[in-house]
């Protein structure tokens, strides 16, 4: 990840004299910039968990919500434990790092990472942002149909079975970074290409909602899909820029680039929905935006800025044709993770293998295709991307069929129907009641009042009123 070494600056002392450890060199520009970019990735899952909310339907909003927020608590503990010595341990195996360098028990207050001052801890957390982050998206493909007790085992093993080990495998000086020389600077394919192939692994093993596609839910609260996007497009500066964990020239290139790709996907993705439609939406601007995100992640650090604002371009309308595939080839991928941060993870990282060039990054040993490089950056953009796509569909798959078959994975029909927030977490994103009325503040309140409004038969003449209020 960035330019600078991926390795800890490990300060070895006499065990007799560590009465006090030994203070280490801080650079304290370094270090709060990526202070700050750690909590505005963080801030991303809360920007997704009301984006996805938004374009979810009423009935299931705090059930979305709920899948970004956990992963917010349960994969912060797992990579404390052993995801983050998995990712960025020492190399034994091209697949995952030195299992007992990092683990969570161990104490590492003198430790820095690199020759960037920044101590180890908080390249710890910047990291762990992007683990609880990767593990939200996927949920987006399987709203209203899953059991949060499923998601809750599919995330802690998806993450700890892929994740992790891609996480070292990209950054970690695993296989796809180290030993193929394939570039992503800020997590094209070990965040968006990995979550996207989970994403659609789990709509064709989960099924369609009931009654898709005769009945498609449009999004139910469009603003908060607006401001979902924003928080998400703010983090994201966090997300690119701090990638380069130090505050330099390339920190600024990804910074510039992350703009201009992002507002030239919005005006792609409108362009073909005005084309399409008649009509330019909201919701399909801040989608634009979302695809322009994902795309410039891997390149943002190894292009210039004009073939960053073509990406986007690019992104926004290739994304905005490929969420209609669903309809094509009967994949209910609900909100669209396959369509958007899979296909658009997969024009970046090839992005780089066209307009990667040195000019921006020493990083790119071989110039891309359009500046004389030939085709070898682009194969070997392609074969690590096809990599991740092939291990996350298929272990993917396999967790959610072993869940499925065990505690299972998929709610009831009538659970569905009823509504996947009263079902699984007993409340509701909305007071429904009249004005006059009383809220409805718990599951019981709400069947109470189904149960009073019950048609009463025909009784005869002056007798009470025929419907109990």
């Amino acid at each position: 990840m960035g330019s600078v070494a991926l390795r800890s600056d490990r300060r070895e002392t006499d065990p007799e004299e560590v009465s006090v450890p030994d203070a280490p060199h801080i650079d304290t520009g370094n270090t709060a910039w990526l202070l700050i970019s750690s909590a505005l990735v963080l801030l991303m899952t809360p920007g997704l968990a009301l984006f996805y909310g938004g374009l979810n339907r009423s009935k299931g909003v705090l059930n979305m919500m709920m899948m970004s927020f956990s992963a917010m608590g349960l994969i912060s503990v797992l990579w404390l434990g052993y995801g983050f010595t998995i990712a960025f341990g020492d190399d034994r195996n091209g697949v995952w790092g030195d299992l007992g360098q990092y683990v969570g028990v161990k104490t590492f207050m003198t430790e820095t990472w690199g020759e960037t001052g920044i101590p180890l801890y908080v390249f710890m957390a910047f990291q762990m942002m992007f683990a609880i982050l990767t593990v939200a998206l996927i949920s987006g493909g399987i709203s209203d149909r899953a059991k949060f007790a499923g998601w809750l085992l599919f995330a802690a093993g998806w993450a700890t079975l892929v994740y992790f080990p891609v996480a070292h495998m990209v950054w970690g000086g695993g296989l796809i970074g180290g030993t193929l020389g394939a570039l992503d600077f800020a997590g094209g394919t070990a965040v968006h290409i990995n979550a996207g192939a989970a994403a659609l692994a789990l709509a064709l093993v989960l099924g369609k909602r009931v009654n898709w596609p005769a009945e498609n839910p449009k999004p139910h609260n469009v603003p908060m899909v607006a401001l979902g996007a924003g928080l998400l497009w703010f983090g994201w500066f966090g997300f690119n820029a701090g990638s380069e964990l130090t505050a330099n020239a390339t920190a600024a290139v990804a910074f510039l680039n992350t703009q201009v790709c992002t507002a030239a996907a919005v005006l792609g993705w409108l362009a073909v929905e005005w084309l399409r439609h008649g009509k330019p939406t909201l919701v399909g601007a801040a989608s634009g935006a979302i695809a322009g995100l994902v795309a410039i992640t891997p390149a943002c650090a190894f292009i210039t800025p004009w073939a960053a604002v073509l990406l986007g371009v690019v992104a926004g309308a290739s994304c905005a044709v490929a969420v209609g595939w669903k309809y094509r080839f009967g994949y209910d991928d609900s909100l669209d993770v396959f369509g958007v941060h899979f296909v658009a993870g997969w024009i970046g990282c090839l992005w780089i293998g066209l307009f990667g060039t040195r000019q921006v990054s020493a990083l790119v040993e071989r110039e891309g295709l359009v500046y004389g490089g030939g085709l070898t950056l682009l194969g070997v953009q392609a074969l690590s991307a096809l990599i991740v796509s092939v291990l996350s569909f298929v272990i993917a798959a396999a967790l959610a069929f072993a869940i499925e078959k065990t505690i299972g994975f998929r709610v009831s029909r009538e659970a569905e129907i009823e509504g996947i927030d009263i079902t699984e977490h007993a409340e509701s994103g909305y007071d429904l009641a009249p004005v006059s009325g009383r809220g409805l503040s718990s599951v019981t309140d709400i069947r109470r009042r189904r149960m009073r409004t019950t048609v009463v038969p025909d009784r005869p003449a002056g007798s009470s009123s025929s419907v109990v209020s």
